[in-house]
């Protein structure tokens, strides 16, 4: 491994907003484990459902935070470069600290991608060792309380996914058996009618074909759920509207994804030329990311991915703008429980929450790899009191299911 401390880059030396508690003056006592410094920075990536990436920060009084980044390659390694931006500095400063790793890293692609979700990884960790440092559940520190538990919405998926009497088989059975309220389903499945994958036109036959699959899984579940369709950005824009206007006779919850997330404003015309509710959030980033989204009215529904996106605090300040506009959070999340624990605390503390996306009703070890039990109950993620998340990590469980040549961090002293 590099050593980054040892790394020569001038925009990071050099830049005049150079965020450091030194640089900024920040050195007056506050007593108790308030005067915490952050001693060590460690990551290791779990091979679940997805690679899912872990942070844990360390301090000399002794809590340690953990955190979560968005799954994937890259990040642990731009981890290990930031380390040295957050060796000494108090992990309480969040925002300051968020604010610093943003500077210093602009040279390096700041503003979206794998930077960002390294922050974000880090931003949650230190959310976790400040409400254990203060005594506080991780939702106080964002400022309290709307509600006791985070409605979760479930991702579903079948071994025939283009098979719409088996959608509507699965919706039923998880809505029944499992006490899920909130559900989803993919909906760029083959149909058996494509002629072309490139050019993101879809044929009658199509839209026909994700009819079918929209009417049977509604009506499976009646009103005893929502049920949201998500096609992962794989349309042109006129068939994303052709598609959405076809689905307006259905209780479609949302459209997510419909067109590709670089075009917002392509994203606009789409969700205003439909009743059919859009959503979209996942693949932009930071507040200024998803600011021309929000201010143009480009989607009903807006679905930040708190480890990619920045973090809880700009989950928070996203959530803030949208509700501006009047526009819910439903906040997409294929995490461990330990990112999804941080998009539930961030659920209840914010008042436009819709709910939080859970994408492992299949994988039978996801809460074992932390010690408590039982955290979702009949589609809702009530929020622990105890400090920070609320969440001990299983390192037993996580040593068990590393990604191959991973090796596992540091416990907690």
């Amino acid at each position: 491994m590099v050593d980054f401390d040892k790394i020569s880059d001038p925009n990071a030396e050099y830049t005049m907003r150079d965020l450091s508690a030194e640089t900024m003056g920040v050195s007056k006592e506050r007593g108790g484990t308030r005067d915490a410094e952050i001693t060590d920075v460690q990551t290791t990536m779990v091979d679940g459902n997805y690679p899912w990436i872990l942070v844990r920060v360390y301090t000399d009084a002794g809590p340690v935070g953990n955190g979560e980044c968005y799954w994937g390659g890259g990040d642990t390694a731009i981890i290990e470069r930031m380390k040295p931006f957050l060796i000494g500095e108090n992990p309480l400063d969040i925002d300051r600290l968020y604010e610093h790793m943003i500077q210093k890293m602009s040279g390096e692609g700041s503003i979206s991608g794998k930077v960002i979700s390294a922050i974000s990884g880090i931003e949650i960790a230190l959310h976790d060792v400040a409400g254990k440092l203060t005594d506080l559940p991780a939702y106080q520190l964002l400022g309290g309380k709307y509600r006791d538990e985070a409605r979760i919405y479930c991702d579903l998926h079948t071994e025939n996914e283009a098979d719409p009497q088996a959608c509507a088989e699965e919706a039923d059975r998880v809505v029944s058996e499992l006490g899920y309220d909130a559900i989803k389903f993919d909906l760029d499945v083959p149909s058996g009618h494509e002629r072309d994958r490139a050019n993101r036109h879809l044929r009658g036959p199509e839209i026909e074909h994700k009819a079918e699959i929209v009417e049977a899984t509604t009506e499976a579940v009646g009103d005893r759920a929502d049920v949201a369709f998500d096609c992962h950005w794989s349309y042109a824009t006129g068939s994303a509207k052709r598609l959405a206007k076809r689905l307006e006779e259905y209780d479609v919850w949302w459209l997510e994804d419909v067109v590709p997330p670089e075009n917002h404003d392509a994203q606009r015309e789409v969700t205003q030329s439909t009743a059919t509710p859009t959503a979209t959030g996942e693949n932009v980033y930071r507040t200024h990311g998803n600011r021309d989204l929000i201010e143009n009215e480009a989607i009903d529904i807006i679905a930040p991915d708190i480890p990619r996106v920045g973090g809880m605090r700009e989950g928070r300040k996203i959530a803030a703008m949208a509700d501006m506009y009047y526009i819910p959070v439903a906040m997409h999340n294929v995490s461990s429980p330990i990112g999804t624990m941080a998009s539930a605390q961030l659920a209840v503390a914010i008042p436009n929450s819709l709910a939080v996306e859970y994408h492992s009703y299949e994988l039978g070890w996801w809460e074992d790899l932390v010690e408590e039990d039982d955290l979702i109950e009949d589609g809702y993620m009530e929020i622990p009191e105890e400090p920070g998340l609320g969440l001990t990590l299983d390192l037993d469980t996580i040593e068990a299911n590393m990604v191959e040549g991973e090796t596992l961090f540091d416990p907690a002293p």
